[in-house]
C-alpha cells in the first residue's frame, strides 16, 4: 500500500543516521513518505549552568540545525529535499510515538548519545518498541565490543 508515511528517528547520533539512511531506501522502495524527527527538551535552568551555552541559547534551534545537517549528509539532495523535518519539543520516546500516530513504520537506531552502552537497546528505542501505534524498525549501529562496527 503505497502512500504511506515512515517516520524515523533522529538525534545526529551514528546508530540515528544509520536508522535514517534505512529509512530513507525504505520509502524509496514502498513510496511512502519519509518524516524525520528530533525532539528537545532540558531542565528549566539547564542552560544557565552549562558553560559556553550563550544565554539566547535556543534549543529547538539547535535540534533543527542538528536535524538538517543528519538529513544534508546522510541523504541524498533529493531525499532530503523530500524529507518532512519535525522539530518537538519533549522526551524522544513519546515524541516518536506521538508521531508514530497513521504512520505505516517506525524506524529509530538501537541507541543515541547516552553513556549506558550495556544494555541491548536504548531506552528510546526501548520504550518505542513497545508503545508504537505501527510496526518497528531498529537498526543497529555499531556492532563491535567497542562500539564500532566491524562490517563497515
Amino acid at each position: 500500500m503505497a502512500g504511506g508515511r515512515i517516520v524515523v528517528g533522529v538525534d545526529g547520533s551514528e546508530p540515528a543516521l544509520k536508522a535514517l539512511k534505512w529509512a530513507a531506501a525504505q520509502a524509496a522502495l514502498t513510496g511512502d513518505t519519509l518524516e524525520a524527527v528530533i525532539s528537545w527538551e532540558y531542565p528549566a535552568v539547564w542552560a544557565s549552568v552549562m558553560p559556553g551555552v550563550p544565554l539566547q541559547f535556543d534549543p529547538e534551534q539547535l535540534a533543527g540545525q542538528i536535524l538538517d545537517q543528519a538529513l544534508d549528509a546522510t541523504l541524498t539532495p533529493e531525499q532530503a529535499a523530500d524529507a518532512t523535518r519535525t522539530v518537538v519539543g519533549g522526551n524522544a520516546a513519546q515524541a516518536l510515538v506521538d508521531a508514530a500516530s497513521g504512520a505505516e513504520l517506525l524506524v529509530v537506531g538501537d541507541r543515541g548519545y547516552s553513556g549506558f552502552k550495556a544494555a541491548v537497546l536504548g531506552s528510546v528505542s526501548s520504550h518505542v518498541t513497545q508503545h508504537a501505534p505501527c510496526p518497528v524498525v531498529v537498526v543497529r549501529g555499531g556492532t563491535g565490543g567497542d562500539g564500532t562496527d566491524p562490517g563497515a
